[in-house]
This record gives structure tokens, sequence and C-alpha cells, in this order.
């Protein structure tokens, strides 16, 4: 009977191993907020990792991270390392600008994977912005094989995980944005 139970055990954590290799992989999040500033002002503040300090959350919950940032416009590198568990280590680099309406920037997290995150800004009436902020990612790209089923199923709890944290993010822009 043990055996059988046992056995059950090993060939569901078997069955839940594989499915994450063959399970979708994309994850998207969205998050949007209007900011009382033109589009300019705003596309300031998202388009130059040396004014990113100003407003990103990640910033806020460690101070003490260690940032290097390189070049500017398209190419700018913004490397960083924390010891605090929600920031790690990593890379950012825009690869896309338009100014004043569209920033795209390609995250690297080491081994647990690569993302885009963008901005795209549309001005509206009376010198007001709408930001939205987006985050796509194949969660297995990039990755070791033996985290890809990990990873995979992290893609579906990414929205309730990054969330609140654009979100927060979206509000330190704005008031950034508006104190301008």
């Amino acid at each position: 009977m043990l055996n059988k139970i046992l056995g059950g055990i090993i060939g569901f954590i078997a069955l839940v191993f594989a499915l994450g290799f063959v399970l979708p992989d994309r994850a998207h999040l969205e998050r949007e907020i209007i900011i009382e500033a033109p589009a300019e002002e705003v596309y300031a503040l998202v388009s130059d990792f040396s004014a990113w300090e100003e407003w990103s959350p990640w910033a806020k919950m460690d101070p003490q991270a260690e940032y290097e940032l390189t070049g500017a416009g398209v190419g700018q590198t913004m490397v960083w390392h924390s010891d605090h568990p929600n920031v790690g280590d990593g890379k950012q680099e825009i690869i896309a600008l338009a100014e004043p309406g569209h920033v795209v920037t390609r995250l690297n997290f080491g081994p647990m994977g690569v993302a885009d995150a963008a901005f795209t800004l549309t001005p509206i009436t009376g010198d007001r912005t709408k930001v939205v902020w987006s985050f796509d990612s194949n969660m297995r790209e990039g990755t070791p094989t033996h985290l890809k089923p990990v990873l995979t199923y992290m893609g579906y709890v990414m929205g309730p995980m990054l969330g609140p944290v654009y979100d927060e993010g979206l509000q330190n822009l704005k008031q950034a944005a508006e104190a301008d």
C-alpha cells in the first residue's frame, strides 16, 4: 500500500515537472496611469536610466543597491547588484526609443531568464499623458533546463507578483513627473 502511495506521489511530481516543459511559457503584464504632465517630461524620466532612481520601485526597495550605468540612448545599460531578495542582480538595456512615445528595455536576470519591458506614452488633452508599462517574457528563454518547468509555472503568478510593484512604480513616476 505504501509503495502505491509513494509511486503515485512520484508519478504526480514527474507529471507536473513534465507539464512545465509544454505548458504556455509566455507571461504578459500591463499597468497604466494618467499623469498630469506632458509626454516629453514623462519620456525624460523613463528613457534615461540615470533618472530611474527618482521613481523606480526597486531603487526604493533597496537604497543600498549598487548600479552601474553606461552609454546613452539606445544601448544604454544599467547593471545592478542587491542583497535584497526582491531586487537581486541583473542587467537592463534600452533597445528601442521613439521620442516622446515609446521606450523598450531588455532585462536579463541571468539564469532566471530574460524579459522585455516597454513604456508607451500617449498624450491626452490638457498636457496629460497616459502611460502604459508592460512586461513580456518567454519564461523559459535563456534559462537552464532544470529551471524551465519552475519558471513556466512562475509565469502564471507574474501578474499578482509584479503587478503591485508596477503600480507602485507608476505612482512614483506620476509624483516625479508632476513635481517637475
